[in-house]
């Protein structure tokens, strides 16, 4: 007697599906390969950025402190030197407002070329409120199509300096335009305030240098304007120009003499002693 049983064996698949199968992992493998490489691409691509961004910022940032720097240590430095004669003097950012009060709503304008003498008293912009240039034509205002505007050789950044006296406000206290301790009716105590912005640009990463050289020649005062894109920093925000502006309040003093006497209970007691002597 024989028993009639049936045994199924496996299917053997053909080649040709086999391949089939192979191909669509190898697929599935580049895609995620793919996706892989896409996504390290764009956050490289994000940390490049941030990290440019980060460069341009201290490059603007150390362009326009420079301008500050110099101008701070010109006011505090020798009086005798030609940097400091020259701002000081008639024609320059400062004394244009200290000797004659009928120019105390001009905006005082030159373009900071460190290489050399930082400013030029023929290089220089006046102008008066609502627009117009009284002296200097447009020679104050930097150019990116010069060379010599530019901080460095590199013509990378470059810095313009607007110079106005600071505004009345309520915030700040009665005759402080007088020095400490001296005769208000003495012209010789008059102290000033002074707005100083130092915007600095880099007219390299703008669409157009045309819109870097506009912008240049707005206002920096904030309070004669309806709107900020009228402004300096305003119009190169609306423009794309990477840029940063430093505000500084400068307190300019002429200095007087003083008269400083023996303190009480000092001293010898001999009469060859002076009671007072006269500091410069």
């Amino acid at each position: 007697m024989f028993d009639d049983q049936r045994y199924t064996y496996p299917k053997i698949q053909s080649s040709t599906a086999q391949q089939g199968a192979v191909l669509i992992v190898v697929l599935l493998f580049l895609v995620l390969i793919i996706l892989g490489g896409v996504i390290a691409v764009k956050n490289s691509t994000t940390d490049l950025r941030l990290a440019t961004s980060d460069q341009v910022n201290t490059l603007l940032l150390q362009s326009a402190d420079n301008a500050n720097q110099n101008i701070e240590q010109t006011i505090n430095g020798d009086s005798s030197s030609d940097i400091y004669i020259a701002m000081t003097s008639s024609g320059g950012p400062f004394g244009h407002f200290m000797s004659k009060t009928g120019n105390i709503d001009d905006e005082y304008i030159f373009c900071f070329r460190p290489r050399g003498q930082f400013f030029n008293i023929n290089k220089a912009t006046i102008t008066v409120p609502g627009g117009g240039n009284v002296v200097g034509n447009n020679n104050g205002y930097c150019d990116p199509a010069e060379p010599d505007d530019y901080v460095s050789q590199r013509n990378a950044s470059m810095t313009q300096v607007n110079v106005s006296l600071t505004p009345p406000s309520p915030k700040y206290e009665v005759f402080r335009n007088y020095t400490i301790g001296q005769d208000g009716s003495s012209s010789s105590s008059q102290a000033y305030l002074f707005d100083v912005n130092s915007s600095a640009i880099l007219p390299a990463y703008a669409g157009s240098e045309d819109a870097a050289k506009d912008c240049l020649m707005m206002t920096s005062k904030y309070e004669s304007v309806t709107d900020k894109e009228e402004t300096i920093a305003g119009c190169m925000a609306e423009a794309g120009v990477p840029s940063t502006v430093l505000y500084e309040i400068v307190n300019v003093e002429n200095l007087s003499q003083s008269t400083k006497c023996i303190d009480l209970g000092v001293g010898s007691g001999k009469s060859t002693d002076s009671l007072c002597s006269l500091i410069p």
